[in-house]
């Protein structure tokens, strides 16, 4: 006898490689320049206005003005550009909720550069070879781009199963694009693995409460102790990296100043940007390969609720009150921003979701502090970064500390938070100018 499984909608990116020609990414580049004057000009349109002025109609019409008056506007595919008004609209009511800061301008050479393409129907997508596929861009032209998962196009699309969308972006490695997929899949069936609690940290990644730490099998910290900010790069890379930026430094003093950077200093820096993006290509592979383990492996997993922006707050404080131990902290800032703990936790919700479990969030104060054998803080029992002995004379457990904080995360959850003084639990809080749901 065989039970049917409810299906859902499950909405997913793939991102693939494009290999253009010298003319078409000539031609993307134009279309991302075009994209960001064009967010650029609308902020500053939407800004000057008056607040009873603004619309979404009165933005199209001036985007539709703008394209007819402004020639290398035109280069932006009609479509994309409205993707432009939607994407900036939509990062205003973040704003307005309290989930973002308000939109601002977009420089040239600090903003990502994208284009989107908001019409599935528009890629008609073919796999041409095993390794291939062509996608159609607009007014790019027929594009080839590396095939390495499939997709529901041809005969697979069909309503549940479609692409609905995509995005072109740009970086160190070249372009790529990002496909919108829809599918409907049958809803997982609750997972019975075990349950586990998992702290994030600098030297040990990824501490489980049951033992089976994730490391990445990379030292975090050099011979003289600093942090190894490029780690993910094996010996000969960071050789060639160090090469690079003291060629850069060389060429960027002969430049004056408010002069335009030489065409030789912005390739150097292209090499350069080109190493950091293969670095943070194998931390994000080594993210997906790790997260993907644990939601098969555990069913439930616990991590702390922690508040990274204020974690990486500078310590250089002010000219009346100026900080200590400011390139310490400095250090440790570029360390946490290195491990990407917020990528972490997004890659674990989404997958343990896929695959049946569960995950749950515990308030991260005192966690690394308390014995996880006793249950009590006891002043100097975090001896070291990574040691932690127990003062306690009735208890002395000793053990690393990054797995005691683990163990203490799995056992707030299975208490029910009750052992947590007041101080330190989680509050609900609601966004800026959200009304409760009564007044609703």
């Amino acid at each position: 006898m065989t039970t049917e499984r409810a299906e859902v909608k499950r909405q997913f990116g793939h991102r693939a490689r494009l290999a253009l020609t010298p003319a078409q990414a000539r031609l993307m580049d134009g279309q991302a320049h075009a994209a960001r004057t064009m967010w650029n000009c609308l902020h500053d349109w939407w800004t000057m206005l008056p607040k009873g002025k603004r619309s979404l109609a009165a933005a199209d019409a001036a985007i539709r003005q703008a394209r007819q008056e402004i020639d290398w506007l035109g280069v932006l595919p009609a479509q994309a550009g409205q993707a432009v008004l939607k994407t900036y609209v939509q990062a205003w009511r973040n704003c307005w909720e309290g989930r973002a800061d308000a939109p601002n301008f977009k420089a040239r050479l600090r903003t990502v550069m994208s284009v989107d393409i908001p019409q599935g129907r528009d890629l008609n997508i073919a796999r041409v070879h095993r390794r291939w596929g062509m996608v159609n861009i607009p007014k790019v032209g027929r594009v080839r781009f590396r095939w390495t998962k499939d997709l529901p196009v041809g005969k697979l699309a069909n309503r549940e199963n479609r692409i609905t969308g995509a995005r072109l972006v740009k970086d160190g490695l070249g372009w790529h694009i990002a496909f919108r997929v829809q599918t409907l899949e049958s809803k997982p069936e609750p997972h019975t693995g075990p349950e586990i609690g998992i702290d994030a940290g600098v030297n040990l990644p990824l501490a489980l409460s049951d033992g089976n730490h994730q490391g990445h099998g990379r030292p975090a910290r050099l011979p003289d102790g600093t942090a190894d900010r490029d780690k993910w790069l094996n010996p000969d890379e960071k050789a060639k990296l160090l090469r690079l930026e003291q060629r850069a430094a060389h060429r960027k003093s002969f430049r004056k100043p408010k002069e335009r950077s030489s065409n030789r200093l912005n390739r150097t820096y292209d090499q350069s940007k080109q190493l950091r993006a293969k670095a943070t290509r194998r931390a994000v592979d080594w993210q997906h390969q790790t997260t993907t383990n644990l939601a098969r492996t555990y069913g439930t997993v616990v991590v702390e609720q922690l508040n990274i922006t204020n974690m990486v707050k500078s310590a250089k404080g002010t000219i009346e009150e100026p900080g200590t131990n400011v390139a310490q902290k400095s250090g440790l800032n570029r360390s946490i921003s290195q491990e990407a703990w917020g990528r972490t936790v997004t890659m674990l919700t989404y997958k343990t979701g896929r695959c049946g479990g569960t995950l749950h969030k515990v308030p991260a104060p005192g966690t690394s502090l308390r014995c996880s054998a006793c249950g009590l803080t006891t002043a100097g029992s975090r001896e070291d970064q990574a040691t932690f002995v127990c003062k306690n004379p009735d208890c002395g457990w000793f053990g690393n500390a990054d797995w005691n904080a683990a163990r203490n995360i799995l056992h707030l959850y299975r208490i029910g938070l009750v052992a947590i003084p007041a101080a330190g639990r989680a509050v609900v809080r609601r966004a800026r100018r959200a009304k409760p749901a009564t007044a609703r």
